[in-house]
């Protein structure tokens, strides 16, 4: 079994969606967490850890993780999905977005 997270900058719309849509496989865990202090779930040295595969929504959250998190990093593959913040909370296509670019990976 494969360990997931879903990272963005609040926790608040894209990386939870992806731990929603997500959470139903039987082949993997998911997580999600932001890259804010202030994030609902915050990101932490211990879900970096914890991941096989962190998704990114921005290639700004790559640069936060590799900066705050490079000793966490060692294990976890990292991938940039490009997916802006333009999407409120399982808006109908960020779950389309999310189940084309993240399938390609798992």
């Amino acid at each position: 079994m494969k360990n997931v997270l879903f990272v963005c900058s609040q926790n608040r719309l894209r990386s939870p969606t992806a731990e929603q849509v997500f959470s139903g496989r039987r082949d993997i865990e998911v997580a999600s967490a932001g890259t804010n202090h202030d994030a609902d779930t915050p990101l932490t040295h211990e879900l970096v850890a914890w991941a096989d595969i962190i998704f990114v929504m921005e290639k700004a959250h790559r640069g936060k993780l590799q900066q705050k998190f490079r000793a966490s990093l060692r294990k976890a593959r990292v991938i940039c999905l490009d997916i802006p913040d333009d999407y409120e909370f399982m808006d109908p296509e960020l779950v389309r977005l999310l189940a084309v670019k993240v399938s390609r990976s798992l």
